[in-house]
């Protein structure tokens, strides 16, 4: 486990799934702890998928690929490339375990930097192949609510940087969507969303998708601001685990998203899939603001 340290914030990281472990300002958590009561993990890295596929295969040209949810990325152990004062960087290599579920060769570095209050994460994918390869990658931190009381509904709020005419796409079957099962998200007057302890048990996911969002802001039960993400990603997903009245919330930024309900058709053609060319790098951030 390696940490970072400033005058304002820490964290802890770890090497297995490049996952981010605790980030503390003070005495206070903000990450969830990882109880496997509730979900048994801290903010892992989603990659080379994000979400569900149709009956847990894909295909490529003729051949179809088993890939659980999520993909792998989280599930291995990164190789520490660097760590100063103020940053840390660890990298993933494809090897003949990832090809048998994913078949391109790869690279894959995440990158933790604290600036005051901030911490940039960052992704570099490098093909490392002579095809172009197809993928999707994702955010999943979860966030401990502030202030939490089991025995109160009242959880807290969010708020974005825009709060009319957001459209929800819905999970509905084997953890994919119904691409035609659409609802509005609704804040209130003040632009606050409430949120209370059963809010996710008939939603699941709040998913948001064509960039509608690039900032979620979780707030206190007096409304106070407590953490922000910004990013520039084309899907978030905002998750709690339904029917537990779990003590956490996810803030979930995505290049990608689960397949849709019977899609059988090419990886490559996939809702939000991102193609990349041989020997090329695409890269992609995101940033946590503790209030």
């Amino acid at each position: 486990m390696e940490k970072l340290k400033n005058q304002t914030i820490s964290i802890s990281v770890s090497k297995h799934g490049a996952e981010l472990t605790s980030i503390k300002k003070g005495d206070i958590e903000y990450l969830w702890q990882a109880d496997p009561t509730f979900w048994g993990r801290h903010s892992p890295v989603l990659f080379p998928i994000v979400g569900s596929l149709w009956e847990g295969r894909y295909r490529v040209g003729e051949k179809q690929y088993l890939l659980g949810q999520h993909g792998f990325a989280r599930d291995m152990d990164f190789t520490l490339l660097s760590h100063t004062d103020d940053s840390i960087s660890y990298r993933l290599d494809s090897d003949l375990q990832t090809m048998e579920s994913f078949p391109w060769p790869f690279a894959l570095t995440i990158s933790y930097r604290l600036r005051d209050n901030e911490i940039d994460v960052s992704w570099e994918v490098e093909n490392k192949g002579y095809e172009t390869m197809y993928f999707q990658i994702g955010a999943h931190p979860a966030f401990n609510y502030p202030y939490y009381d089991p025995n109160s509904r009242a959880r807290g709020y969010f708020s974005f940087d825009r709060s009319e005419g957001l459209e929800c796409i819905k999970i509905t079957e084997k953890g994919c969507v119904d691409t035609n099962a659409r609802y509005y998200l609704e804040t209130r007057a003040d632009g606050l969303y409430p949120l209370e302890s059963d809010t996710f048990d008939s939603i699941d996911t709040l998913m948001l998708q064509d960039g509608q969002l690039h900032r979620v802001t979780l707030h206190a039960p007096d409304g106070n601001p407590w953490l922000s993400v910004l990013f520039d990603a084309p899907v978030v997903g905002l998750w709690s685990p339904p029917y537990k009245n779990a003590p956490f919330v996810c803030i979930e930024p995505w290049y990608g998203r689960c397949d849709r309900v019977g899609y059988s058709g090419q990886f490559s053609e996939r809702d939000w899939i991102n193609s990349l060319a041989p020997g090329k790098i695409f890269k992609a951030s995101y940033k946590i603001i503790i209030d």
